[in-house]
């Protein structure tokens, strides 16, 4: 039985990302494959190697269309890796400049690695790298040439038997989605204090609607929702309400979340700033959902996915709630 080659992406995002803006591209990612890993703040890896038939690409047009939607959507530039694992294609991206991809391909990792130096390798630190430049070893092709049981005396078996996959270009570890938070949280300040009742809807809106992507693009319910005011003074107010059932609908989390904004009572209070927090999250195909003779519901949620495979697609504000188009 044969493996399946895998093709392995690491993008270096030339930018300073806010969370949010974070969340947007690693929805983007989505888009492209499942098989999706989050390296905060400013890089992720795909793993190409399901989407390769979906899109009729090679692996490197794949990846050039991933940074042109990048740049088109976000204006943002980025280096690439390409390779059959994790590792390597970190690497690659590291050698790569703004906007270029480099790409090692089968029976290529021996030769582009041989030149490098050994602390282009992870895991090898100062102290390491230290005792190696002490023997003489300085590149990784040296770490390559080196009879095993050199290497073990100098670093001691398990050390030395990791630096010697690594040196060969060998990482057997999986593209992996991050682990589910324990919350999800979003804040909106504002430009200016604001009094208008209108404007403070709208911005809660705007929040409950945010929400309720996240929670779908990590295939998670809430089942609590928190919403706290600032005020110009930096005091805050919070109220908490939990939900009749745990939800990822944007229209159910709107309602509680506007709910908690009455609740208030703010009347002419100065308000900075507004986050909501869901948190008593649950895995989505775990959650009960309440039947409903409602077809109205069924209409709206899957308006709703349609409305989440386009912003998958075209970006972030490809579609928003009619409330909030200016």
């Amino acid at each position: 039985m044969t493996t399946r080659r895998r093709h392995i992406a690491h993008l270096h995002l030339h930018a300073e990302l806010t969370e949010a803006q974070y969340d947007d591209i690693v929805e983007l990612m989505y888009g492209i494959t499942p098989h999706v890993q989050t390296l905060p703040p400013n890089a992720v890896q795909l793993d190409l190697t399901s989407a390769l038939r979906y899109f009729d690409r090679s692996p490197h047009g794949v990846v050039q269309m991933v940074m042109l939607r990048l740049k088109g959507l976000h204006g943002i530039d980025c280096s690439a890796g390409l390779a059959g694992n994790r590792m390597l294609a970190a690497m690659a991206s590291d050698a790569s400049a703004p906007g270029e991809t480099t790409w090692i391909r089968d029976g290529q990792a021996t030769d582009w690695l041989y030149a490098r130096p050994v602390t282009a390798l992870p895991g090898v630190g100062r102290a390491t790298t230290e005792k190696l430049t002490r023997y003489g070893l300085h590149t990784i092709g040296q770490i390559t040439d080196l009879p095993p049981a050199t290497l073990q005396r100098l670093l001691g078996a398990g050390p030395a038997r990791l630096l010697a996959e690594r040196a060969r270009g060998h990482d057997p570890r999986p593209v992996l989605p991050s682990e589910p938070a324990a919350h999800l949280t979003t804040e909106l300040a504002l430009e200016r204090d604001c009094l208008d009742p209108a404007r403070q809807h709208r911005a809660v809106l705007e929040l409950a609607d945010r929400i309720g992507q996240r929670l779908r693009v990590e295939h998670q319910v809430s089942g609590r929702l928190t919403l706290t005011v600032r005020y110009a003074d930096r005091s805050s107010t919070t109220r908490t309400r939990t939900l009749p059932e745990p939800t990822d609908h944007s229209p159910a989390l709107t309602t509680a979340a506007l709910g908690l904004l009455d609740s208030f009572g703010l009347q002419r209070a100065r308000v900075r700033a507004f986050l909501i927090r869901a948190d008593t999250l649950l895995p989505a195909d775990s959650a009960y959902r309440q039947l409903s003779l409602d077809r109205g519901d069924d209409r709206a949620r899957a308006a709703e996915a349609a409305a989440d495979r386009a912003r998958r697609r075209f970006g972030a504000d490809a579609v928003r709630p009619a409330a909030l188009v200016n």
